[in-house]
């Protein structure tokens, strides 16, 4: 009788071929060679579907999409991060992109996976059973995830500039994508995940208009701040007024905004969750 893996087993499959195209990855670079963009995309591939197996079971589990506590948030926006790497990294496969991306999605599951406390509870119905509440936060979850790639890519691009500055453009430094590329990416990125996000907004802002009660204010106000600073960021840099290192580090800066968020979304959820436990009756 074959053996069922759990949802925790393929998503330790799916951190191990990321961490494991990241190593194949510095190996081959630490010899001086190319990065095997081939191999590593390979094992990136079957690490994205392991990782969709394992949230695919936990969300039948909890009869919605998986995005019950800090687990799951940050599991998701690692899939949502891989999800547009396979989309727009064919373009760059043999760089470093699919070396970095293996990289961010390692550390992300791996880090997930050993904070036993972030998944200590998991909840049924979480959104009670309002797709329209469930499609806002996958929306905006999955908008972090691009925040997440528009991150990695920002990193590259001050890796570029600098290699570039000190006149260093060999060894690995030769297998980045060209600063134009990583420079039009970031727009196309950013742009993207703030559209995302705005679709996220609308959604939630008009089921809440008719709902007031089904919908927490202090989720939606946190993702209204983050969108506000990525539409900051966005407009200025358009306006020409935000470019070069400074564009770069304003979108890993907003990334980690996002993230932070998402603790403190989780905190109020766990603070709702004990203020209706104290409110109800013995």
């Amino acid at each position: 009788m074959p053996v069922q893996l759990t949802d925790r087993a393929w998503l330790w499959v799916a951190a191990a071929l990321y961490l494991l195209g990241f190593l194949q990855g510095t190996w081959s670079l630490w010899r001086g060679g190319r990065p095997s963009g081939s191999a590593t995309y390979v094992l990136i591939v079957v690490g994205y579907f392991a990782q969709l197996g394992g949230l695919g079971i936990r969300g039948r589990a909890v009869a919605g999409c998986p995005l019950g506590n800090t687990f799951e948030l940050v599991q998701f926006i690692a899939w949502s991060a891989i999800t547009l790497y396979l989309l727009v990294g064919v373009t760059f496969r043999h760089s470093l992109l699919g070396y970095f991306t293996s990289c961010l999605a390692a550390a992300l599951t791996l880090l997930s996976l050993s904070i036993g406390p972030w998944d200590a509870t998991q909840r049924s119905h979480i959104f009670g059973r309002n797709p329209w509440i469930e499609l806002h936060a996958a929306l905006a979850v999955f908008s972090y995830g691009v925040f997440a790639l528009l991150a990695l890519t920002s990193v590259m691009y001050l890796l570029r500039n600098y290699s570039l500055k000190s006149k260093h453009i060999g060894g690995w430094f030769s297998f980045l994508p060209s600063i134009l590329d990583l420079d039009h990416i970031g727009v196309r990125l950013l742009t993207a995940g703030v559209s995302i996000l705005t679709v996220s907004l609308v959604v939630i802002w008009a089921f809440w208009w008719h709902h007031p009660e089904s919908a927490s204010l202090t989720k939606v106000s946190i993702a209204m701040a983050i969108w506000l600073v990525a539409v900051i960021a966005l407009t200025l840099r358009l306006r020409g007024q935000l470019l070069s290192r400074r564009f770069a580090w304003a979108c890993v800066a907003l990334f980690m905004a996002a993230l932070g968020s998402l603790f403190a979304v989780d905190r109020s959820r766990h603070s709702a969750a004990t203020v209706t436990t104290t409110m109800s009756p013995a």
